[in-house]
């Protein structure tokens, strides 16, 4: 498979794992609706911000969907279209060093994506699904990188965004669609598909087969191509001789029309100039679903900027995108309960989309959005989100637009795990060490909040796992781990005599007892990794 090189690739490639894990900090002041949703809007840097996530959400993303920045180079809106943003700008020299002079904006846009991809990619589930909205300017730099990170490659969709042609048309064109690249997890991607019309199907004769449907039964293919399919079929009835059509033949073999002829399921034209068909019953149907389009029919950009406009009274955000284009994509690729993750959430569109879903079909898919810009975030996303779950009046019609309901929290990013002198920082709670401890230990998110009451925070695989931590919610003392620490540790259940790793900031009990009570000693913060 091919891979794609630039100038500073090798200073990113593997950058996710320099970036530090920081704290997630939950504002209540500004947290709206029902506290259980389980819906997050986080503030901050999104490749700091997918690092916090990580310890809770990794592999437990069913959909991904984001709507990075384009790269057209227009200066007038940084957020979206230019890499020379004051933020990424400076992340790109501190990461790449001196070889930041020579950067093009394509280098400089690979350079941001590419460790946000990565990291990304340890949220999908095993079935999850990534989707990527992208233009002309990065699509072919975008495809390459998503075959190197995700591969399992399902589709690239076409979506229309404008409804007329661009006036400021390059060379006679005007570029009137927009890409989103989709690929799946480790495991198999599969989206709904699309309904079948059922309504086709009646039973006017009151066939005992139940309904049915007249179907073509010709094919597709010309003599040369496909001789078998040419022949003369014979009505047993009247002894009346249908040829081929010459360019077309017919959809089956012999063998197979004597068997439909047998089983009475073909419609005998009534007039000369007509042709056999087939009777297509309903209890025969596999699925009452068809594929999936790859041209996704959803309204143009215009869409979204009206029911934004309409939300705020004013043009609060360029170019959103229409929120049933999202919809879509999370009804194609979720049911009820998963999670769906933005990483570039802008608006909130895939947050309120998420909640229109939850309110139609009474379920709880659940979102994390996450939004770098903090006036955006503060003024935009989470009114937006506000509005939606409150309920709003029109600004177009005055009409009271009906609460969505549900609710999210609000977040912003908090001190780094380790403060500048590798250890501990004061901020840190046993809740969140905890929850990176298991994370770092198991490559999955802890199943629960740990309490500080017990030094036992999960179990993984028949593996016990304990934190001691002297500097926690509780002030709790056992700090090193000791004989007396030993003898307490509490057991998973009865009997258990499966391996235990613990966790400790020093261990004063020889490696020999260790090894005789099957337990691993890891010192913190010094042996704690991560990915």
């Amino acid at each position: 498979m091919p891979t794609l090189d630039w100038i500073g690739k090798q200073a990113v490639v593997n950058h996710h794992r320099e970036v530090p894990y920081r704290l997630l900090q939950c504002d209540k002041s500004l947290s709206v609706g029902d506290p259980e949703a389980g819906n997050l809007l986080v503030q901050g840097d999104n490749l700091e911000a997918l690092k916090a996530l990580l310890p809770y959400y990794a592999g437990k993303i069913k959909c991904i969907y984001i709507d990075p920045p384009y790269n057209t180079g227009n200066e007038a809106w940084i957020y979206n279209d230019n890499t020379n943003a004051p933020e990424i700008s400076a992340w790109i020299n501190k990461v790449v060093g001196k070889n930041s002079e020579d950067l093009s904006r394509h280098d400089k846009w690979l350079c941001m994506m590419y460790p946000r991809l990565r990291l990304l990619r340890e949220f999908l589930s095993e079935d999850g699904i990534i989707f990527v909205s992208i233009d002309e300017n990065e699509y072919n730099n975008l495809s390459i990188l998503m075959n190197e990170i995700f591969g399992n490659k399902v589709a690239t969709f076409i979506w229309k965004r404008r409804q007329t042609p661009d006036s400021r048309n390059k060379n006679g064109v005007s570029e009137d669609h927009e890409y989103i690249i989709c690929h799946g997890g480790k495991g198999e991607p599969v989206l709904r598909g699309a309904a079948k019309d059922l309504e086709k199907y009646t039973n006017h004769d009151d066939d005992h087969r139940g309904p049915w449907m007249s179907d073509n039964l010709t094919g597709l293919a010309d003599a040369s191509e496909r001789p078998n399919l040419h022949y003369t079929v014979t009505n047993p009835a009247d002894g009346k001789s249908y040829p081929p059509h010459e360019r077309r033949g017919w959809a089956v073999g012999p063998e197979r029309m004597r068997q439909l002829i047998d089983e009475n399921k073909i419609l005998w034209p009534k007039s000369s100039a007509g042709r056999p068909r087939i009777k297509r019953f309903l209890a025969d149907l596999k699925s009452d679903t068809t594929g999936f389009s790859t041209f996704i029919v959803a309204s143009a950009n215009i869409a979204g900027t009206k029911e934004l406009n309409d939300m705020f009274g004013y043009k609060a955000f360029p170019f959103p995108k229409p929120r049933d284009l999202i919809e879509q994509i999370i009804e194609q690729s979720t049911v009820d309960g998963d999670y769906i993750l933005d990483s570039f959430a802008g608006t909130g569109t895939t947050g309120h989309a998420a909640l229109n879903i939850n309110k139609k079909m009474n379920a709880n898919r659940k979102f994390i959005l996450v939004e770098m810009d903090t006036n955006i975030a503060e003024k935009v996303t989470y009114q937006r989100l506000k509005m939606a779950v409150e309920g709003y009046a029109s600004h177009g019609t005055g009409e009271r637009i009906p609460a969505l309901e549900g609710g999210f929290t609000f977040c912003r990013l908090g001190a780094a795990l380790l403060n500048d002198d590798g250890l501990l920082h004061e901020d840190v709670k046993f809740s969140d060490l905890a929850a990176h401890v298991f994370f770092c230990e198991t490559g999955n998110p802890i199943p629960k909040r740990a309490i500080s009451s017990t030094s036992l925070i999960g179990l993984f695989q028949d593996r016990a796992i304990y934190l001691l931590l002297r500097r926690d919610d509780d002030a709790q003392s056992g700090e090193f781990f000791d004989l007396a620490s030993l003898a307490a540790l509490p057991d998973p259940h009865h009997n258990f005599t499966g391996p235990r790793v613990v966790y400790a900031e020093g261990c004063t009990i020889p490696p020999e007892r260790l090894a005789a009570h099957n337990v691993t000693f890891k010192q913190i913060p010094y042996q704690i990794a991560g990915l």
